[in-house]
């Protein structure tokens, strides 16, 4: 059967893209899934339905390239229906302003923040704030934990950065909201909402979307310079009129180049046919880095690892614009592993970071897992920013009442690394981490020649019929979470390519 739509990939953005584009009930719509599919709540296993922590129980195994120290990080991605939307921390968060704009100035018009407001209010049903800023009629419920129901340690979290000078916030996705309060997240009594659910499942019933899962894309297929389909793992081929890549910031730039599109130089040494050289494709990869300061506490306090949320700028960002550093408390975990018998972090992720790296091919193969050096802390300004977030993870940690859990010496970086920023760095390097939220491999832009891959609406440059939805389009990482935005982009673009 031959499709007019098929979409690879059924995660935050595929799923959005799927239920938009079938909403027309003239086309046929096919999303392909690489992973299992559990079409039905009580169907879901029990790490994925729990909204309380993430999980790697349906993962790609995917791992980074080994950094200028040979560690080898790992970079959990959900490898089933609802993608990472299924397995993440359902944080729930804007970008700013800012953020958008920037696209929009960049070259990309329809990316304002001005003109995206009614998509995310479209895309959210927020459960504490009906105004301008907020929906409450759409798919993605939103919830925050009032002050006095949150546990006792991130409470305590609350309250020590308050008392350390930064500013309550009641929303942490009201425009210039800057400071700590309680995290928005769409978890519906304890259930993660993924896409498969606030999306995908009200659309399954339609006769003209077909959902396939376990089944994973090869390739894009093409009769001279338009695409004609895909080719699937087994070597199937199933054909189409448009394809809409939607697997994520290491997916789809993978699939672009065993298709022929990308670098010359890198298709032409795996033996694939060069169809287009475009040298933006797997490239520009940035992903917010984590660490963690550890701190022992009393067993008996574990409860919610995420309610709360910290956004402050460091000394080296723009004192004007938006935060570059996030802080929150994770946990309390009962660990009998540990001494005290429990453990908090207060984490701290960098939200603009400027380092590079880049997603390419380790063979023509689809299941040989793509090269990718995701280059956390390669500049000095990040490490800067990351130690300045280390320093103040460890003041909050010190600071009441958060101090009062803190039951023993700081398990890392530890006692024996000084505040010094030699010590710092170094404890950094060795510890960092992945936030999660890769973007930028498949950038949207005007020119070839500076980068960009896709055009503002999505499609490929230089080729007919094929266009990608997902969070590798950004040109520029949001100062959030990325999950929120990229069923955004999903939208947006599904949009556009309705009309």
């Amino acid at each position: 059967m031959a499709y007019d739509v098929v979409v690879v990939g059924g995660g935050s953005a595929g799923c959005v893209v799927a239920s938009r584009l079938s909403n027309d009930g003239r086309l046929r719509v096919l999303l392909l899934e690489a992973g299992p599919d559990y079409a039905e709540v009580g169907q879901l296993p029990p790490d994925v339905a729990d909204g309380s922590a993430p999980t790697t129980g349906h993962d790609w195994g995917y791992v980074s390239e080994p950094d200028d120290l040979g560690r080898v990080i790992d970079l959990p991605r959900g490898r089933l229906m609802g993608g990472c939307s299924a397995t993440n921390g359902a944080f729930c968060m804007r970008g700013w302003p800012h953020d958008f704009d920037g696209w929009a100035t960049a070259g990309n018009p329809g990316w304002s923040f001005d003109e995206l407001l009614p998509v995310f209010r479209d895309m959210e049903h927020d459960g504490d704030f009906d105004n301008e800023w907020h929906g409450q009629s759409g798919p993605v419920p939103v919830h925050r934990v009032a002050h006095d129901e949150l546990s006792p340690v991130q409470r305590a979290f609350v309250d020590a950065a308050f008392a350390a000078g930064h500013p309550l916030v009641p929303d942490h996705n009201r425009p210039g909201a800057i400071g700590v309060g309680s995290l928005p997240r769409n978890v519906s009594g304890g259930l993660r909402m993924s896409a498969a659910l606030t999306h995908l499942a009200p659309a399954r019933q339609r006769p003209n979307l077909t959902v396939r899962s376990e089944t994973e894309v090869d390739r894009i297929e093409f009769s001279g310079a338009r695409a004609v389909g895909v080719r699937l793992g087994d070597g199937d081929v199933v054909e189409c009129d448009r394809v809409v890549l939607a697997a994520g910031a290491y997916g789809s730039p993978a699939i672009l180049l065993r298709s022929g599109i990308g670098p010359a130089d890198e298709i032409a040494q795996h033996g694939i046919d060069v169809r287009s050289d475009l040298p933006g494709v797997g490239t520009g990869l940035v992903d917010h880095p984590l660490v963690a300061v550890d701190l022992p506490t009393s067993p008996g306090y574990a409860g919610p690892r995420f309610q709360t949320m910290l956004t402050m700028r460091s000394s080296y960002a723009d004192p004007e614009g938006p935060p570059d550093l996030h802080l929150f408390a994770a946990g309390p975990f009962d660990d009998p592993g540990a001494a005290s018998g429990g453990v908090f972090g207060v984490v701290t992720g960098l939200l603009s970071p400027t380092s590079r790296g880049s997603v390419r091919l380790r063979s023509a193969k689809p299941d040989d897992p793509p090269r990718i050096d995701v280059a956390h802390l390669r500049t000095q300004d990040d490490v800067r920013r990351m130690v300045e977030a280390t320093r103040q993870a460890r003041q909050l940690s010190r600071t009441a009442p958060l101090a009062d859990f803190v039951t023993g010496a700081e398990l890392s970086p530890g006692p024996a690394i000084s505040d010094d920023d030699d010590a710092l760095a170094a404890s950094i390097r060795a510890r960092v981490g992945s936030y999660h939220h890769p973007v930028g491999t498949c950038a949207m832009g005007r020119r070839p020649d500076d980068g960009a891959v896709v055009d503002s609406r999505g499609a490929v440059h230089g080729i007919d019929g094929v266009w990608v939805a997902d969070a590798s389009v950004m040109p520029t990482m949001p100062v959030a979470n990325t999950n929120l935005t990229t069923m955004v982009v999903g939208d947006r673009i599904a949009s556009w390519l309705l009309t």
